[in-house]
């Protein structure tokens, strides 16, 4: 018998004692008692619906500046982006074949004018003698038909040198509309034909249009709430004012009215969301959820009075402090709200 080994022996058993006690098959609760704080009995209540629609900075319409005549663009006072007003003249087309034919239609205006002249001479001689009884009727009448016909050529003639110059006067470009030149193409000393499309100038206010799937079309109408955070701030939130009748590429067009649109960028593509239609879904105060370590928890109140925490799936709700629970709990459950610490 070795002393060493039996004193090893005895430390060893009076070691073993307490960890015995401690081999009980009892098993640690799940579940804890329920703190004191506000409780909350799931239910489902109706959410917005939104879809993720494409949209573009647009105008209500658009107005073109079109050449009336044939010519040469003498001049454009105008640039992408310059704001005109209605009437304002941005340009103007010279046609050099107008100032040819408004000087030929002149001169046959002083050539009737010199024919009316003669004529009337002519009548008033045939007149002195009818009076005399020299000339029959007949013939006072004749002179009376010259100086009718020598009038009217001179109208005529007045009447196409007026046209010639309504056409130069046609060659003056002017904005249709108040609002922001989009395009201005055509540069000065360039020939243009009649319908050629010189500039395009902004009509109307600044809106937000979407590109709607036809699917959608039944769920969309007007004043159809419109979210979009592309200018880089909050989410800004308006109303669908018109949904236009018909489907192009089986996309749907409608045209948003937001606040704070800038139509500097007219033509410029976002994200948007657009109200579809409502939902059901679990929504909660955020106060009633905790995150530990990248996971969601709530707290559950069980039948026993226990409280017990569960990791839940959630997701972001567009009614303000509120929260959508996607998984984890369902409706009828009791929580109970994370005390501050």
């Amino acid at each position: 018998m070795y002393p060493g080994r039996t004193v090893f022996a005895a430390a060893a058993l009076v070691l073993a004692l307490p960890l015995a006690g401690c081999t009980s098959e009892e098993v640690p609760s799940k579940g804890v008692a329920a703190p004191t704080g506000e409780r909350l009995v799931l239910q489902l209540s109706d959410a917005v619906q939104w879809q993720d629609v494409p949209a573009e900075i647009a105008t209500l319409k658009e107005a073109q500046v079109l050449a009336r005549i044939p010519g040469i663009l003498t001049t454009i006072t105008v640039r992408e982006g310059d704001m005109v007003h209605a009437g304002q003249v941005i340009g103007r087309i010279v046609d050099n074949q107008l100032g040819f034919q408004a000087g030929a239609y002149g001169a046959q205006a002083q050539a009737a004018q010199a024919q009316v002249a003669q004529a009337e001479a002519d009548w008033k001689r045939v007149k002195y003698l009818y009076d005399k009884g020299v000339y029959a009727k007949a013939r006072l009448d004749q002179a009376q038909a010259a100086v009718d016909t020598a009038r009217a050529q001179v109208r005529a003639a007045q009447a196409q040198q007026s046209a010639v110059g309504a056409v130069t006067g046609q060659g003056t470009v002017v904005a249709p509309s108040s609002g922001r030149v989009l395009r201005a193409d055509v540069p000065a000393g360039a020939p243009v034909a009649p319908g050629v499309v010189v500039a395009v100038i902004t009509s109307g206010p600044t809106i937000l249009r979407l590109s709607v799937p036809e699917s959608l079309a039944p769920q969309i109408h007007p004043g159809s709430r419109v979210s979009t955070s592309g200018f880089g701030g909050a989410p800004v939130e308006g109303r669908a004012i018109k949904v236009y009748p018909s489907v192009v590429a089986g996309q749907l067009t409608v045209d948003v009215e937001l606040t704070g649109i800038d139509s500097t960028l007219i033509g410029r593509r976002m994200a948007a969301k657009v109200e579809v239609g409502t939902r059901k879904a679990l929504l909660v105060p955020m106060q009633f959820v905790t995150n530990r370590f990248g996971i969601d928890y709530v707290t559950l109140l069980g039948k026993d009075g226990s409280a017990v925490q569960v990791p839940v799936q959630i997701a972001p709700s567009r009614e303000p402090g509120r929260i959508e629970i996607l998984s984890g709990a369902a409706a009828g459950d009791t929580l109970i709200a994370a005390s501050p610490r």
